[in-house]
């Protein structure tokens, strides 16, 4: 007589449920209810009303490809497109390296690692809207720290009323809250990196940046990937800190796509053409995320561990 093993019952269990599908359906119909209510919906609203016009008080009038050809010709949109651009470019270059080696630091056995880790993670707790809050009084030409400490560091205290340096101030002020998050993805990472590869690396002679550049950096593509996308897509529709802080100012020198849609929508009230300026967002994000994984060899989901 064969006993099973709790592992042979455990297999024959996911495999009755994988036949029947119901078990799975059941876990996965709360999420995807979610999903639909908080996401396709409202989506599918948008791209429904950027063929109409729409003051936001009568009802929706159909007008058909209208909205889309002005969105095309409309050079507001062209330069909040070129503004959202660089924000999302600078943003990168910007986060990245520093959310990398801080991520590969903390996953470390450093010595108050975990005390350093703690405090740093600590603006990811804030809310978007406490940080431009934060920030823009602490910018104040008349009445901020920048009215007396600007002059020391060769920074104008009027640094939000200029178009090269609000921009970039909105850039640091997103890095500063965000790079906490990235940095725990390159942490995870970091830690999931086989031990037995860099004690290989050091009989051979590998010192710690040869270790860095041969082990770290290609065991962490993967985690890279990851961290790009969200940075982009989060970059692309970067909104509360521009209307706090600047309100697409000086004139429209920060007036990337979000803020351009808030205010043809809620200022001027062109729901429908506000609609058009957020689906082309939405395109403009999902195609770049995807060109991103497809060409950085993501999509494959190739093992980092092959051979271990």
């Amino acid at each position: 007589m064969t006993i099973a093993t709790p592992l042979q019952k455990q297999r024959g269990r996911v495999a009755a449920g994988d036949s029947a599908g119901r078990p799975h359906a059941a876990w996965a119909l709360p999420g995807v209810l979610f999903f639909a209510m908080f996401a396709v919906v409202p989506l599918g609203l948008a791209v429904y009303l950027s063929f109409c016009h729409w003051d936001g008080l009568n009802s929706p009038t159909v007008i058909g490809v209208d909205n889309w050809t002005k969105l095309f010709k409309d050079p507001d949109v062209r330069q909040a497109a070129w503004l959202s651009f660089l924000l999302t470019t600078i943003s990168w270059v910007f986060q990245t390296p520093i959310s990398l080696l801080l991520g590969v630091w903390a996953a470390g056995r450093q010595r108050n690692r975990a005390v350093l880790s703690a405090v740093f993670f600590i603006p990811l707790l804030l809310s978007s809207t406490a940080v431009a809050l934060l920030f823009h009084a602490l910018l104040d030409p008349n009445f901020g720290v920048i009215k007396e400490i600007g002059p020391w560091l060769g920074i104008s205290p009027n640094v939000l009323g200029s178009s090269r340096g609000a921009l970039l101030t909105v850039i640091f002020v997103g890095g500063w809250q965000f790079m906490p998050f990235h940095t725990l993805l390159y942490q995870g990472g970091a830690r999931q990196i086989p031990e037995v590869l860099y004690q290989a690396a050091s009989i051979d002679g590998a010192g710690r940046y040869r270790q860095f550049f041969h082990i770290t950096l290609p065991q962490l593509r993967n985690t890279i990937t990851t961290s790009s996308v969200l940075m982009i897509v989060g970059s692309l529709t970067y909104f509360e800190t521009v209307l706090i802080m600047t309100r697409g100012g000086p004139g429209t020198d920060t007036t990337v796509l979000p803020y351009l849609m808030y205010r043809t929508g809620f200022q001027t009230y062109d729901l429908g053409y506000a609609s058009a300026i957020a689906t082309a967002l939405v395109i403009l994000a999902t195609g770049l995320s995807l060109v991103l994984v497809r060409f950085s060899g993501f999509g494959s989901m190739r093992s980092t561990r092959e051979g271990m």
